[in-house]
């Protein structure tokens, strides 16, 4: 806040409702008040900023019952001055327009404190409320929303909503001097209110499950939508199979495919149709007749066609679920069933990638804000990888914009390129693992014999990703071999070849279909380069966690003692604990995160229902606390304990303090259960049960204590959506990259091939891009002792998990009224 006032913030959802809306309206809201903003929410959208509050229901600025505090007045900055304001409940529970009692009837436009967005993340939807405002939409409309914003004292504004919405918030911000103006000439505002008021702060944040808007990688919203189609296609296979069947399912996408898309590729489809890459409109019948027939001929039992709801051909004539169905049980005489999935995905609760990436955006949001000139455009939060980005609202809404005309224009390879390069490997990918080549791509002398090897712990999308590469290498030509159990299974001579329609339930198995332990090939490097040699292997592919790295590390230096060693050889980095030095993410931590959200919502509603109780929750995750602090992050936890900080006494004393101070600020019989979440190693003293047995006997009154320990159910069932795409994607990589090192081995004229050290490499994700790392540069990134990168992109993240449930501010305030105390005493 440059110019040295109170910024008054208000937050708005719009358009279609999507998860991870309340998680933005949450974050937004407990950020605005730590950085000393008041915050309101504006219910039903724009609409609601049109109706404003009527006359007898202004805003009063009177706290809740229970929660003001004796010295209020002395400090009207402190925490607790923004606690709670009482409509939260009314919002959460949906009874904010019942007749009796407290109710936002007439109010549109309400304050909101720290505690009324409590819990608020778990839900689906909106609680706010989100509708169409076609008044919204006229100059009259917007002028009456500026009035009622002024009236209010409101000068800042963020929107959660699609394309539409965010070009309504820029259309108002770019008005708002003519419309305050006007209010001013017509009388109904006063001169000092037009002079404050001068200037509108807006940003944008993308709540959409299309997945649709430009410049982001992922909109809000978009990861539960697919969660919730894939759970409905792994449902619907056991049954296909069960009978044979043929499956078209409908899912939503009116101008962007990314759904279909991306849940043919985690579901393993047979055909999709989406709207940038749309069929010949004279031969996609037959092309996919042809596909399937030959996925049916090898004897694939079940057949799925994904087609989104706006998917057409190349002539711009739309393409109907009903009229697929006809064509495959006219021309294949398949039995098939169409399943049309609406709005179930829109519903559910949100996922944790619609937990964590709401919540870092919102708090951007706030940023932005608070940053905001009259001279710098309004702003779009998007994420990049792994990067929240801000890029020009107006920027993103006109490439989105773009890809819908490139469409009606029929030029298609522009919408391809104006979609992230991400959705273009997507689309590459899916073809790459889903149709049945009758002649290999590759000419014999290019063609490998490629082994696959699972190491370390199972994780989820291991199996996505050997499925991948077993499909890719049959295309070209390749000859895929497992190698059962690790190195163990490979002396002991488990090997067998992979076939095509073998690997293709795999996509949604969890675990390791081909067992794994965390055996080095250092228990007999010289036997492990025979049977290389023996087995006569071009290439090799490791999927696994830190032990992966390190089998890598031996087999790359065995390599001057040992020529069989001299292939092409990879990492793909599986592992929950997301413990490989340099990437940021792992298969396997998604589908762990989510297995932990799962868990700890059971666990915080029976905490809550009991009102007083703290649950110590401990995870795994070895000696890196990626899974202990992203996962108190997504589940709202208000503490976390990690191997890389460790546990001391002070620690455990301020832990205490905070936990009573914050059960003492509850109003009366409204206590929530609280979660804390501890690393398996934090300490080796103090325990789990150590801890536990410590806060029971702390809380007395205030509060009771239990332990949960979620133990080997972190490695979750079926792998997440994510998990399974991104196996994909970098399974697909890694298989370029060993035909290219094979392809440069085979130019040398030297009888003994030489292979480069970067022929031995990691594929990691780093901030907005895939990248290489050779093993022997990635040591030095690398705590080998306990098995960890020396840095970690998320150890921040532990800062702003105790920012969102104002520990800092809570233990100052102890700090300060008891030296208050010692004062007076003195």
């Amino acid at each position: 806040m440059t110019d040295g006032k109170k910024m008054k913030l208000a937050v708005l959802t719009s358009g279609g409702d999507s998860a991870g809306m309340n998680a933005v309206v949450r974050a937004v809201v407990k950020t605005a008040i730590l950085k000393g903003c008041e915050t309101w929410i504006v219910r039903e959208g724009y609409e609601g900023l049109v109706r404003g509050n009527s006359e007898g229901h202004r805003h009063t600025y009177s706290l809740e019952k229970g929660a003001s505090s004796p010295r209020l007045k002395e400090h009207q900055e402190d925490f607790v001055h923004n606690l709670r304001y009482g409509d939260g409940e009314l919002l959460k529970d949906g009874t904010g327009d019942h007749p009796g009692g407290r109710t936002l009837r007439g109010r549109y436009i309400v304050r909101v404190g720290w505690d009324d967005v409590r819990g608020w993340f778990a839900e689906g939807g909106t609680l706010i409320g989100t509708a169409r405002s076609t008044a919204f939409r006229t100059w009259e409309g917007r002028l009456t929303a500026a009035h009622n914003m002024i009236k209010e004292g409101i000068d800042a504004l963020v929107v959660c909503g699609g394309d539409g919405s965010l070009t309504g918030a820029d259309v108002f911000r770019a008005e708002w001097p003519k419309l305050v103006a006007e209010l001013r000439q017509q009388g109904k505002i006063t001169e000092d209110q037009a002079v404050k008021h001068a200037h509108l702060k807006i940003v944008g944040l993308v709540g959409s499950i299309d997945n649709d808007m430009s410049m982001t990688d992922m909109t809000i919203g978009a990861p539960t939508a697919l969660h919730r189609i894939c759970e409905a296609i792994d449902n619907i296979n056991s049954t296909a199979f069960s009978h044979s069947r043929a499956f078209v399912l409908e899912v939503m996408g009116r101008h962007c495919g990314w759904l279909a898309l991306m849940a043919g590729v985690s579901c393993g489809a047979d055909f999709i149709f989406i709207p940038e890459s749309p069929p010949d409109a004279d031969r996609w019948e037959d092309e996919m007749c042809q596909m399937i027939q030959k996925h049916r001929d090898v004897g694939k039992r079940k057949t799925i066609v994904i087609v989104a709801e706006g998917a057409i051909d190349s002539k711009l004539q739309p393409i109907r679920a009903e009229f697929v169905k006809n064509v495959l049980s006219e021309r294949l005489g398949l039995d098939t069933r169409v399943t049309t999935l609406g709005h179930t995905q829109r519903g559910g609760k949100p996922c944790a990638m619609d937990r964590i990436l709401p919540t870092l955006q919102g708090v951007e949001a706030v940023e932005a804000l608070l940053e905001s000139t009259p001279d710098t455009p309004s702003y779009m939060i998007g994420v990049r990888e792994n990067k929240i980005t801000r890029v020009p609202l107006m920027d993103a809404v006109k490439m989105t914009r773009e890809v819908a005309q490139a469409i009606s224009e029929k030029d298609f390879p522009k919408a391809m390129s104006l979609r992230d390069p991400e959705f273009c490997e997507s689309l590459e990918g899916f073809y790459a693992t889903a149709v049945l080549e009758t002649e290999p791509k590759l000419p014999h002398h290019l063609r490998m014999r490629v082994a696959i090897m699972h190491v370390g712990a199972p994780a989820g999308g291991m199996n996505a990703a050997t499925r991948a590469a077993v499909r890719y290498c049959i295309r070209q030509g390749h000859k895929p071999f497992a190698i059962h159990n690790g190195f163990v299974g490979l002396l002991d001579d488990n090997v067998h070849q992979l076939s095509w329609l073998g690997v293709d339930n795999w996509m949604t198995r969890g675990g390791s279909e081909l067992g794994t332990n965390r055996k080095l090939p250092d228990i007999d490097l010289g036997a492990v380069a025979a049977k290389f040699q023996q087995y006569n292997f071009h290439a090799f592919i490791m999927i696994g966690g830190f032990e992966a790295f390190t089998s890598l590390l031996l087999l790359e230096q065995g390599r001057k003692h040992y020529p069989a060693f001299n292939i092409p050889m990879v990492h793909l980095p599986a592992t929950i604990s997301n413990n490989v030095p340099l990437t940021e993410f792992s298969l396997g931590s998604d589908t762990s995160l989510n297995a932990l959200v799962d868990a700890c919502d059971a666990i915080k509603q029976s905490a809550s229902a009991s009102r007083n109780r703290v649950f110590v929750v401990e995870t795994q995750g070895g000696k890196c606390g990626y899974i202990a602090t992203m996962g108190a992050l997504a589940t709202g936890a208000c503490i976390v304990y990690t191997p890389e900080r460790g546990i001391d006494l002070d620690m455990l004393r301020n832990d205490v303090k905070y936990l009573k101070r914050r059960y003492a600020l509850d109003a009366k019989g409204k206590s929530e259960g609280r979660l804390v979440l501890r690393n398996e190693v934090s300490s080796n003293v103090y325990t789990t049960d150590v801890i536990t047995k410590m806060f029971k006997e702390e809380g007395g009154s205030l509060f009771d204590s239990r332990s949960a320990s979620l133990g080997h159910t972190l490695q979750g069932g079926i792998p997440s959506p994510m998990d399974r795409a991104r196996a994909v994607r970098l399974s697909l990589k890694c298989m370029a990259f060993i035909e290219r090192h094979h392809q440069e081995l085979l130019k040398q004229q030297a009888r003994s091939k030489q292979a480069p050290p970067e022929s031995a490499a990691i594929i990691t994700i780093q901030g907005t891009a895939v990248q290489w790392v050779p093993v022997q540069d990635m040591v030095e990134h690398a705590d080998m002792k306990n098995r960890r990168g020396k840095h970690a992109w998320w150890d921040g993240m532990r800062d702003l998990v105790e920012a969102l449930v104002a520990r800092p501010q809570i233990l100052a305030k102890g700090n300060k009224n008891r030296e208050g105390v010692e004062a007076e005493a003195l």
